[in-house]
């Protein structure tokens, strides 16, 4: 089969287009043929750095894929040959990731594909939906008529995040760096979309909430973002980040506040091995499908690659203020 392989770490180029060996499935694993992977930070910061596993090069990424079940294992019971299927797993190393024309995945992992969406919406849908699901109802306990900062809300976590949040019954306001930005985003339901770039941020959150700031502060961006979020925030509300908060971060407002500060990383359940939380991140994402079925929460792909451009969806995702996702379709 064909996948695009990275043979060390460094820039896009060393991912090659290959011929390798078609993954046969295991008792309890399905066949997929990939009809589309996701491609997220998480891909081009392994790319760079190096896999979880550098000891298993070399590797194939890519943790977000979507396909139709080709073949099934001896013990499978909740799938048969011909079902579409989405999932986000593989791609850090050791398993292989979907960057290819075929993968195996345990159907404790997938998840039924929503009908009403494209193979490529539904492939660049999982790490986003998990990370701002366990980020909102899990860590900040979002709860109905909350108030809500997300930031970039017209990325890849922000655009689904604005969604979630409402469906919740919160209210949402959220920055953006432009007016296209901005109506895309109000598209989704955010009430108030705020242009970092022209506006203070906390000035126009505390604005929005009468002074008081948001019951929840959802940090997408890192960086400095996180400190200048807390006075945005309201006295014993909450904050969650899905990157490591720098070194020289000052947590004085956020103490003085009382704020309680989550990390959210969706991964840990792969890296740790952890098959309950594997199936509750599945189990999420049963019910996006239905979300998605019923109309209520869409994913937006900004770029389409084929997989002998992987190379440049790298590129186009570190350039930065992507809207939506980006996704390589085989």
């Amino acid at each position: 089969m064909k996948a695009v392989v990275m043979t060390a770490a460094g820039s896009p180029d060393v991912l090659e287009l290959r011929d390798v060996a078609k993954p046969s499935p295991g008792s309890h694993e399905l066949l997929i043929k990939l009809k589309a992977a996701g491609v997220n930070p998480i891909d081009t910061k392994l790319r760079k750095r190096g896999t979880f596993y550098p000891e298993q090069m070399p590797a194939i990424l890519g943790c977000d894929g979507a396909g139709i079940v080709e073949a099934i294992g001896s013990q499978v019971s909740r799938f048969r040959v011909g079902d579409e299927v989405y999932f986000c797993h593989g791609g850090l190393g050791s398993h292989q990731g979907n960057y290819a024309e075929y993968t195996t995945i345990d159907e404790k992992f997938a998840a039924p594909k929503p009908a009403t969406v494209s193979f490529a919406e539904a492939a660049a849908a999982p790490l986003v939906l998990i990370t701002a699901w366990e980020a909102l109802y899990d860590r900040a306990r979002l709860a109905p008529l909350d108030q809500v900062l997300v930031h970039a809300g017209a990325g890849g976590v922000g655009h689904v995040a604005i969604q979630l949040a409402k469906l919740k019954g919160a209210s949402v306001c959220t920055t953006v760096s432009s007016r296209e930005k901005a109506e895309f985003v109000q598209g989704l339901g955010a009430d108030l979309a705020i242009n970092y770039l022209q506006t203070d941020f906390v000035q126009a959150v505390l604005d929005w909430t009468d002074g008081k700031g948001v019951d929840v502060a959802f940090d997408t961006v890192g960086g400095n973002v996180l400190a200048q979020s807390f006075p945005a925030v309201r006295v014993y509300g909450d904050v969650v980040t899905i990157l490591e908060p720098d070194g020289k971060t000052s947590w004085k407002v956020a103490r003085n506040r009382n704020l309680r500060i989550s990390l959210e990383l969706m991964l840990t359940p792969m890296l740790q091995n952890i098959t309950d939380a594997q199936i509750y991140q599945t189990e999420i994402l049963t019910q996006c499908a239905r979300y998605m079925d019923e109309g209520s929460l869409r994913i937006h792909v900004g770029h389409r690659f084929g997989l002998e451009q992987v190379a440049d969806a790298h590129r186009l995702l570190e350039g930065g203020s992507m809207m939506g996702k980006i996704v390589v379709e085989l």
